[in-house]
């Protein structure tokens, strides 16, 4: 199984960015949760935001007020999840990482994630 992330870089504080990953190889058809966290500097990895098969959505504590800024879609067919990043701050600087949870039909944060993708880095600067 592979994932794939894409769309990381570095942008101006205010910007937005698109963040893609696929998952290819030896997986289920059918996908249960796919989603993002984000590891910052120094900090522990958090959870961003993931997507269930049914469009089922989960915000992580890292966000939390904040939703609006961090929209996730997927792409059942093509085995993809998006994270739309808009009003980005510096704060929002982290490697962001894709995972897949292939078992179920809902998802809450201690399921976890049965496979990861490389990161991508995200960098806001002011």
């Amino acid at each position: 199984v592979q994932v794939t992330e894409s769309g990381g870089g570095s942008v101006q504080a205010g910007g937005s960015l698109r963040l893609s990953c696929v998952a290819s190889g030896d997986i289920s058809p059918t996908i249960n949760a796919m989603g993002w966290y984000r590891w910052p500097a120094g900090k522990q990895k958090e959870l961003v935001a993931t997507i269930t098969r049914n469009g089922a959505v989960t915000y992580g504590r890292a966000i939390l007020g904040e939703e609006n800024r961090f929209a996730i879609s997927r792409d059942n067919i093509k085995n993809m999840v998006y994270l739309q990043m808009t009003s980005l701050k510096p704060e929002d600087t982290a490697v962001y990482y894709c995972g897949i949870n292939e078992r179920g039909s809902d998802w809450y944060p201690h399921y976890g994630m049965d496979y990861w993708g490389e990161g991508t880095q995200v960098t806001v600067f002011s």
